[in-house]
């Protein structure tokens, strides 16, 4: 009886395999690869919606460490440029300002509504 009972184990575990497998007849298909294509834009600064949509691909022990030094690197490198970029844009409005200023002063009070000298507006004496 165990003679038999391994050998119907044994003709089902091939069987399994053979169907499993394709009975070794068939062609092999061509892998696809589990690689980030860089679904970052090229084109154009990446935006928010660009981020929330990246999906970097799974490797055995969780997301591939290049992928994700290249994804976070790209992003890094935007961020400082837009930084860079807020900073000129802001220094630029500061220079701006000071020449209105210069150029063009602001409305003068008259000296009854100008606040007193020891720098309360509302002081009861």
């Amino acid at each position: 009886m165990f003679w038999f009972l391994l050998i119907a184990m044994v003709a089902v575990v091939a069987a399994v395999t053979l169907l499993l497998v394709g009975g070794g007849g068939g062609e092999l298909t061509e892998p696809q690869p589990d690689r980030l294509y860089d679904p970052l834009p090229d084109d154009r600064p990446v935006g928010r919606a660009d981020v929330e949509a990246l999906r970097l691909p799974m490797a055995l022990r969780g997301y591939r460490m290049s992928d994700v030094d290249d994804a976070l690197d790209r992003l890094g490198a935007e961020l400082a440029e837009r930084d860079a970029r807020i900073a000129t844009l802001e220094s630029q409005l500061a220079g701006a300002r000071s020449a209105a200023m210069g150029a063009a002063p602001g409305p003068v009070l008259p000296q009854d509504a100008m606040p007193p000298a020891g720098g309360e507006v509302f002081g009861d004496e």
